[in-house]
Protein backbone atom coordinates (compact mmCIF):
# COMPACT_ATOMS: atom_id res chain seq x y z
CA UNK A 1 0.00 0.00 0.00
CA UNK A 2 2.78 2.58 0.23
CA UNK A 3 2.24 5.38 -2.31
CA UNK A 4 3.32 5.44 -5.94
CA UNK A 5 4.31 1.64 -5.64
CA UNK A 6 1.21 0.47 -5.25
CA UNK A 7 0.55 2.17 -8.78
CA UNK A 8 2.48 -0.80 -9.89
CA UNK A 9 0.72 -3.54 -8.51
CA UNK A 10 -1.98 -4.20 -11.55
CA UNK A 11 1.02 -4.65 -13.53
CA UNK A 12 1.49 -8.01 -12.37
CA UNK A 13 -1.83 -8.78 -12.31
CA UNK A 14 -4.32 -10.91 -14.66
CA UNK A 15 -7.63 -12.20 -14.93
CA UNK A 16 -9.99 -14.27 -16.35
CA UNK A 17 -12.56 -13.03 -19.21
CA UNK A 18 -15.88 -12.73 -17.99
CA UNK A 19 -18.72 -14.04 -19.30
CA UNK A 20 -21.98 -12.03 -20.74
CA UNK A 21 -23.90 -12.14 -17.55
CA UNK A 22 -26.76 -9.87 -17.82
CA UNK A 23 -25.95 -6.68 -15.56
CA UNK A 24 -28.19 -6.95 -12.15
CA UNK A 25 -27.32 -3.69 -10.08
CA UNK A 26 -26.68 -0.16 -11.26
CA UNK A 27 -25.15 1.90 -9.29
CA UNK A 28 -24.81 5.72 -9.84
CA UNK A 29 -23.07 8.82 -7.82
CA UNK A 30 -25.94 10.89 -6.28
CA UNK A 31 -24.46 13.47 -4.37
CA UNK A 32 -21.12 15.49 -4.43
CA UNK A 33 -17.51 15.03 -2.70
CA UNK A 34 -17.92 15.09 0.97
CA UNK A 35 -14.01 15.51 2.83
CA UNK A 36 -14.12 13.61 6.08
CA UNK A 37 -10.17 13.33 6.42
CA UNK A 38 -7.35 15.78 5.91
CA UNK A 39 -3.83 14.93 7.31
CA UNK A 40 -3.65 18.36 8.86
CA UNK A 41 -6.18 16.46 11.39
CA UNK A 42 -4.07 13.59 12.03
CA UNK A 43 -1.94 12.98 15.25
CA UNK A 44 1.77 12.80 14.58
CA UNK A 45 2.03 12.53 10.47
CA UNK A 46 1.42 9.45 9.70
CA UNK A 47 -2.12 9.59 9.66
CA UNK A 48 -2.88 9.36 5.86
CA UNK A 49 -5.81 7.59 4.00
CA UNK A 50 -4.11 4.66 2.45
CA UNK A 51 -6.52 1.59 2.76
CA UNK A 52 -9.68 1.21 2.12
CA UNK A 53 -11.99 2.68 4.83
CA UNK A 54 -13.54 -0.33 7.46
CA UNK A 55 -16.01 0.02 10.26
CA UNK A 56 -17.65 -1.72 13.32
CA UNK A 57 -20.36 -1.44 15.72
CA UNK A 58 -18.72 -1.87 19.08
CA UNK A 59 -20.64 -3.19 22.07
CA UNK A 60 -21.68 0.14 23.45
CA UNK A 61 -23.05 0.77 20.46
CA UNK A 62 -20.59 3.84 18.85
CA UNK A 63 -18.78 2.97 16.08
CA UNK A 64 -14.78 2.70 15.09
CA UNK A 65 -13.67 2.97 11.63
CA UNK A 66 -10.14 2.34 9.82
CA UNK A 67 -8.30 3.08 6.92
CA UNK A 68 -5.54 5.06 7.77
CA UNK A 69 -1.59 3.97 7.36
CA UNK A 70 0.77 1.40 8.86
CA UNK A 71 0.79 3.13 12.52
CA UNK A 72 -2.96 2.00 13.16
CA UNK A 73 -5.06 4.36 14.25
CA UNK A 74 -8.94 4.15 14.88
CA UNK A 75 -11.61 6.36 14.13
CA UNK A 76 -14.23 6.57 16.76
CA UNK A 77 -17.71 8.18 17.19
CA UNK A 78 -21.62 7.64 17.46
CA UNK A 79 -21.85 7.45 13.85
CA UNK A 80 -19.93 8.28 10.48
CA UNK A 81 -21.02 11.98 10.04
CA UNK A 82 -19.33 12.44 13.70
CA UNK A 83 -15.50 10.39 13.78
CA UNK A 84 -12.73 11.73 15.54
CA UNK A 85 -9.79 10.33 15.46
CA UNK A 86 -7.92 8.60 18.39
CA UNK A 87 -4.30 9.03 18.53
CA UNK A 88 -3.78 6.15 20.30
CA UNK A 89 -2.22 3.24 18.22
CA UNK A 90 -4.09 0.28 18.25
CA UNK A 91 -1.46 -1.96 15.93
CA UNK A 92 2.23 -0.70 15.38
CA UNK A 93 4.36 -0.95 12.69
CA UNK A 94 7.68 -2.21 14.33
CA UNK A 95 10.27 -2.75 10.85
CA UNK A 96 10.78 -6.10 12.41
CA UNK A 97 13.51 -7.49 10.18
CA UNK A 98 12.98 -11.19 9.91
CA UNK A 99 10.61 -12.35 7.32
CA UNK A 100 9.44 -14.92 9.70
CA UNK A 101 8.04 -12.92 12.77
CA UNK A 102 5.35 -10.63 10.12
CA UNK A 103 6.09 -7.68 12.04
CA UNK A 104 7.28 -5.13 9.57
CA UNK A 105 4.84 -2.96 8.17
CA UNK A 106 0.78 -3.91 8.44
CA UNK A 107 -2.78 -2.13 7.62
CA UNK A 108 -5.84 -3.23 9.26
CA UNK A 109 -7.98 -4.08 5.91
CA UNK A 110 -11.09 -5.81 7.41
CA UNK A 111 -13.24 -6.31 10.39
CA UNK A 112 -14.92 -9.29 12.15
CA UNK A 113 -16.90 -9.42 15.08
CA UNK A 114 -20.05 -10.99 16.42
CA UNK A 115 -20.52 -8.82 19.87
CA UNK A 116 -18.87 -5.41 18.96
CA UNK A 117 -16.07 -6.51 21.68
CA UNK A 118 -13.87 -9.38 20.62
CA UNK A 119 -12.66 -8.44 17.21
CA UNK A 120 -11.01 -10.11 13.87
CA UNK A 121 -8.68 -7.98 11.79
CA UNK A 122 -7.38 -8.91 8.36
CA UNK A 123 -3.92 -7.38 8.20
CA UNK A 124 -2.16 -6.60 4.74
CA UNK A 125 1.52 -6.86 5.98
CA UNK A 126 4.32 -6.31 4.02
CA UNK A 127 7.67 -7.15 4.10
CA UNK A 128 10.21 -4.45 2.84
CA UNK A 129 13.82 -6.69 2.28
CA UNK A 130 15.06 -3.84 0.86
CA UNK A 131 15.30 -1.92 4.27
CA UNK A 132 16.92 -4.66 6.07
CA UNK A 133 20.61 -5.41 5.79
CA UNK A 134 21.25 -8.77 3.86
CA UNK A 135 17.80 -9.38 2.98
CA UNK A 136 17.20 -7.96 -0.92
CA UNK A 137 19.61 -7.55 -3.28
CA UNK A 138 17.82 -5.19 -4.80
CA UNK A 139 17.38 -1.19 -4.06
CA UNK A 140 13.90 -0.36 -4.65
CA UNK A 141 10.86 -1.36 -2.45
CA UNK A 142 8.65 -2.83 -5.53
CA UNK A 143 11.92 -5.38 -6.27
CA UNK A 144 11.62 -6.21 -2.78
CA UNK A 145 8.27 -6.53 -1.47
CA UNK A 146 6.81 -9.81 0.27
CA UNK A 147 3.21 -9.67 1.05
CA UNK A 148 0.87 -11.76 3.40
CA UNK A 149 -2.63 -11.88 4.82
CA UNK A 150 -2.62 -12.26 8.58
CA UNK A 151 -5.06 -12.47 11.68
CA UNK A 152 -4.97 -9.73 14.53
CA UNK A 153 -7.05 -10.00 18.09
CA UNK A 154 -8.59 -7.91 19.94
CA UNK A 155 -10.59 -8.10 23.45
CA UNK A 156 -11.47 -4.28 23.59
CA UNK A 157 -13.56 -3.28 21.05
CA UNK A 158 -10.26 -2.51 18.87
CA UNK A 159 -8.62 -0.31 21.25
CA UNK A 160 -5.52 -2.78 21.03
CA UNK A 161 -4.60 -5.49 18.48
CA UNK A 162 -2.08 -8.36 18.59
CA UNK A 163 -1.23 -10.34 15.90
CA UNK A 164 -2.33 -14.13 16.55
CA UNK A 165 -0.05 -16.88 17.69
CA UNK A 166 -0.74 -18.62 14.08
CA UNK A 167 -1.17 -14.98 12.23
CA UNK A 168 -1.05 -16.82 8.58
CA UNK A 169 -4.27 -16.50 6.94
CA UNK A 170 -3.07 -16.56 3.06
CA UNK A 171 0.92 -16.57 2.16
CA UNK A 172 2.78 -17.61 -1.03
CA UNK A 173 4.04 -21.40 -0.92
CA UNK A 174 7.90 -19.93 -0.69
CA UNK A 175 9.60 -17.99 1.68
CA UNK A 176 10.99 -14.07 1.15
CA UNK A 177 13.72 -14.08 -1.53
CA UNK A 178 17.01 -12.19 -1.46
CA UNK A 179 16.87 -11.90 -5.46
CA UNK A 180 12.90 -12.46 -6.17
CA UNK A 181 12.99 -9.01 -7.89
CA UNK A 182 9.41 -7.88 -8.12
CA UNK A 183 6.33 -8.03 -5.65
CA UNK A 184 4.88 -11.22 -4.55
CA UNK A 185 2.38 -12.34 -2.37
CA UNK A 186 -1.12 -12.18 -1.27
CA UNK A 187 -2.69 -8.45 -1.20
CA UNK A 188 -5.24 -6.53 0.18
CA UNK A 189 -7.93 -8.25 1.73
CA UNK A 190 -11.59 -6.89 0.77
CA UNK A 191 -13.74 -6.70 3.83
CA UNK A 192 -15.74 -9.57 4.72
CA UNK A 193 -19.19 -10.50 4.12
CA UNK A 194 -21.28 -13.13 5.40
CA UNK A 195 -23.57 -15.78 3.56
CA UNK A 196 -25.18 -19.22 4.07
CA UNK A 197 -23.39 -19.90 7.81
CA UNK A 198 -20.05 -18.99 6.23
CA UNK A 199 -17.78 -15.63 5.76
CA UNK A 200 -16.06 -15.03 2.78
CA UNK A 201 -13.54 -11.91 1.39
CA UNK A 202 -11.53 -11.88 -1.40
CA UNK A 203 -8.14 -11.02 -2.16
CA UNK A 204 -5.40 -10.36 -5.05
CA UNK A 205 -2.54 -12.69 -5.51
CA UNK A 206 0.49 -11.49 -8.09
CA UNK A 207 1.03 -15.17 -8.54
CA UNK A 208 3.54 -17.72 -9.29
CA UNK A 209 4.11 -20.82 -11.38
CA UNK A 210 0.73 -22.24 -11.83
CA UNK A 211 -1.16 -19.71 -10.10
CA UNK A 212 -2.15 -16.64 -12.74
CA UNK A 213 -2.24 -13.93 -11.31
CA UNK A 214 -5.70 -11.67 -10.21
CA UNK A 215 -8.16 -11.83 -6.95
CA UNK A 216 -8.98 -15.04 -5.04
CA UNK A 217 -12.11 -15.77 -2.96
CA UNK A 218 -11.43 -17.66 0.82
CA UNK A 219 -14.44 -18.75 2.93
CA UNK A 220 -14.15 -19.75 6.90
CA UNK A 221 -17.35 -20.68 9.09
CA UNK A 222 -15.28 -19.28 11.90
CA UNK A 223 -13.11 -15.90 11.28
CA UNK A 224 -11.99 -15.91 14.06
CA UNK A 225 -9.64 -18.65 13.62
CA UNK A 226 -6.70 -17.65 11.10
CA UNK A 227 -5.74 -21.40 10.15
CA UNK A 228 -9.59 -21.94 9.02
CA UNK A 229 -9.70 -20.02 6.35
CA UNK A 230 -9.70 -21.45 2.50
CA UNK A 231 -9.51 -20.03 -0.82
CA UNK A 232 -11.69 -21.06 -4.07
CA UNK A 233 -9.80 -24.05 -6.27
CA UNK A 234 -12.70 -23.94 -9.25
CA UNK A 235 -14.35 -27.18 -7.29
CA UNK A 236 -14.81 -26.14 -3.77
CA UNK A 237 -13.26 -24.31 -1.33
CA UNK A 238 -10.08 -26.22 -0.46
CA UNK A 239 -6.72 -24.37 -1.23
CA UNK A 240 -5.03 -23.84 2.15
CA UNK A 241 -1.81 -21.40 1.84
CA UNK A 242 -0.20 -22.07 5.03
CA UNK A 243 2.97 -19.73 6.77
CA UNK A 244 5.76 -21.42 4.68
CA UNK A 245 8.08 -20.48 7.76
CA UNK A 246 6.03 -22.83 9.62
CA UNK A 247 4.69 -25.54 7.30
CA UNK A 248 5.53 -27.73 4.74
CA UNK A 249 3.53 -25.90 1.47
CA UNK A 250 3.15 -26.95 -1.95
CA UNK A 251 3.46 -24.65 -4.93
CA UNK A 252 1.01 -26.78 -6.14
CA UNK A 253 -1.90 -25.58 -4.13
CA UNK A 254 -3.79 -22.85 -6.49
CA UNK A 255 -6.60 -20.74 -6.39
CA UNK A 256 -9.11 -19.96 -8.88
CA UNK A 257 -8.74 -16.39 -10.04
CA UNK A 258 -12.09 -14.69 -10.09
CA UNK A 259 -13.61 -12.01 -13.11
CA UNK A 260 -13.68 -9.85 -14.22
CA UNK A 261 -11.73 -8.52 -11.24
CA UNK A 262 -8.04 -6.79 -12.63
CA UNK A 263 -6.61 -5.87 -9.26
CA UNK A 264 -7.90 -5.73 -5.11
CA UNK A 265 -11.79 -5.61 -4.39
CA UNK A 266 -12.01 -2.82 -2.54
CA UNK A 267 -15.90 -2.76 -1.45
CA UNK A 268 -18.06 -6.07 -0.67
CA UNK A 269 -21.63 -5.92 0.37
CA UNK A 270 -25.01 -7.81 0.11
CA UNK A 271 -27.65 -5.16 -1.08
CA UNK A 272 -30.50 -6.10 1.54
CA UNK A 273 -34.06 -7.33 0.42
CA UNK A 274 -31.43 -8.99 -2.24
CA UNK A 275 -30.03 -12.00 -3.31
CA UNK A 276 -27.13 -9.59 -5.12
CA UNK A 277 -23.48 -8.56 -4.35
CA UNK A 278 -22.37 -5.76 -4.90
CA UNK A 279 -18.31 -5.57 -5.74
CA UNK A 280 -16.18 -2.08 -6.55
CA UNK A 281 -12.77 -2.03 -7.40
CA UNK A 282 -10.53 0.45 -9.46
CA UNK A 283 -9.03 -0.62 -12.62
CA UNK A 284 -6.67 1.26 -15.11
CA UNK A 285 -7.43 1.83 -18.78
CA UNK A 286 -6.93 -1.14 -21.20
CA UNK A 287 -9.47 -0.20 -24.23
CA UNK A 288 -10.84 -3.51 -23.67
CA UNK A 289 -12.67 -3.81 -20.72
CA UNK A 290 -11.68 -1.00 -19.12
CA UNK A 291 -12.36 1.91 -21.32
CA UNK A 292 -11.39 4.78 -19.04
CA UNK A 293 -9.28 4.88 -15.15
CA UNK A 294 -11.30 4.70 -12.49
CA UNK A 295 -13.65 3.15 -9.59
CA UNK A 296 -16.14 0.03 -11.42
CA UNK A 297 -18.88 -1.90 -10.09
CA UNK A 298 -19.85 -5.43 -10.62
CA UNK A 299 -22.38 -7.25 -9.02
CA UNK A 300 -23.27 -11.36 -8.79
CA UNK A 301 -25.36 -13.73 -6.57
CA UNK A 302 -22.86 -16.21 -5.42
CA UNK A 303 -19.36 -14.26 -5.28
CA UNK A 304 -17.92 -16.46 -7.92
CA UNK A 305 -19.44 -15.05 -11.02
CA UNK A 306 -20.16 -11.44 -11.84
CA UNK A 307 -21.39 -9.53 -14.38
CA UNK A 308 -19.81 -7.45 -16.80
CA UNK A 309 -17.78 -4.22 -14.95
CA UNK A 310 -19.78 -0.69 -15.09
CA UNK A 311 -18.03 2.73 -14.50
CA UNK A 312 -18.81 4.15 -11.80
CA UNK A 313 -16.39 7.51 -11.16
CA UNK A 314 -13.58 8.19 -13.74
CA UNK A 315 -10.50 9.55 -12.44
CA UNK A 316 -6.69 8.80 -12.61
CA UNK A 317 -6.28 6.26 -10.50
CA UNK A 318 -2.76 4.88 -8.25
CA UNK A 319 -2.45 1.85 -11.04
CA UNK A 320 -2.05 4.78 -13.63
CA UNK A 321 0.97 6.62 -14.25
CA UNK A 322 1.25 9.52 -11.98
CA UNK A 323 3.02 11.65 -14.78
CA UNK A 324 0.24 11.80 -16.80
CA UNK A 325 -2.64 12.21 -13.94
CA UNK A 326 -3.78 15.89 -13.54
CA UNK A 327 -2.95 16.85 -10.20
CA UNK A 328 -4.52 14.09 -8.15
CA UNK A 329 -5.07 10.01 -8.26
CA UNK A 330 -7.92 8.62 -6.29
CA UNK A 331 -7.62 4.80 -4.45
CA UNK A 332 -9.22 2.32 -2.09
CA UNK A 333 -12.97 2.66 -2.77
CA UNK A 334 -15.43 1.24 -0.31
CA UNK A 335 -18.98 1.13 0.51
CA UNK A 336 -20.67 2.03 3.85
CA UNK A 337 -23.80 1.99 5.01
CA UNK A 338 -25.05 4.01 8.27
CA UNK A 339 -28.02 1.97 8.01
CA UNK A 340 -26.46 -1.63 7.98
CA UNK A 341 -28.03 -4.58 10.22
CA UNK A 342 -24.93 -6.19 10.94
CA UNK A 343 -22.05 -5.02 13.00
CA UNK A 344 -19.28 -5.16 10.31
CA UNK A 345 -21.27 -3.20 7.74
CA UNK A 346 -21.34 -5.97 5.44
CA UNK A 347 -24.91 -5.08 3.80
CA UNK A 348 -26.34 -1.95 2.07
CA UNK A 349 -29.79 -0.40 1.30
CA UNK A 350 -29.77 1.89 -1.81
CA UNK A 351 -28.36 5.03 -0.43
CA UNK A 352 -24.76 4.35 1.03
CA UNK A 353 -21.66 6.07 0.98
CA UNK A 354 -18.73 5.55 -1.33
CA UNK A 355 -15.43 6.26 0.98
CA UNK A 356 -12.35 6.90 -1.30
CA UNK A 357 -8.95 8.67 -0.95
CA UNK A 358 -8.11 11.67 -2.85
CA UNK A 359 -4.25 12.01 -3.12
CA UNK A 360 -1.89 15.13 -4.69
CA UNK A 361 0.53 14.40 -7.20
CA UNK A 362 3.35 16.59 -7.65
CA UNK A 363 5.44 16.43 -10.82
CA UNK A 364 5.84 12.75 -10.72
CA UNK A 365 5.27 12.07 -7.30
CA UNK A 366 1.77 10.54 -5.50
CA UNK A 367 2.33 12.64 -2.39
CA UNK A 368 1.31 12.31 1.48
CA UNK A 369 -0.89 14.99 0.94
CA UNK A 370 -3.99 12.95 0.55
CA UNK A 371 -7.95 13.35 1.37
CA UNK A 372 -10.35 10.87 3.09
CA UNK A 373 -13.91 11.58 1.04
CA UNK A 374 -16.99 10.20 0.52
CA UNK A 375 -19.94 10.79 -2.07
CA UNK A 376 -23.54 9.12 -2.10
CA UNK A 377 -24.48 6.85 -4.16
CA UNK A 378 -27.70 5.20 -5.52
CA UNK A 379 -28.29 1.47 -5.72
CA UNK A 380 -30.97 0.36 -8.28
CA UNK A 381 -31.96 -3.12 -7.86
CA UNK A 382 -32.61 -5.13 -10.94
CA UNK A 383 -36.41 -5.52 -11.79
Amino acid sequence: MRDAAAALLVAALCFLCVPAFAQGLRVHLAGAPQIMFTPSQGCDGNDVPDAPTRVFRADDGSLVMFGLHDTNRAFRGPDLAHMKLDCDVVLASPGNPDPAAYDDHSWITALFTRDGRHVSALIHHEYHGNEHAGACRFTSMMACWYNTILEAASSDAGRHFQHRADAVVAAVPFRADRDQGRHRGFFNPSNIVPWHGAFYFMASTTGWQGQPGGVCLFKSRTPETSGSWRAWDGHGFAADFLDPYRHKVSLTTHCRVIAPFPAPVGALVRLRGSHEFLAIFMARRDDQMFPVSGFYYASGTDLRHWSQPRLLLAGATYYDDPCAASGHVIAYPSLIDPRATSRIFADSGTSPWLYYTSATVKGCTITGARDLLRRRLAVQRPH
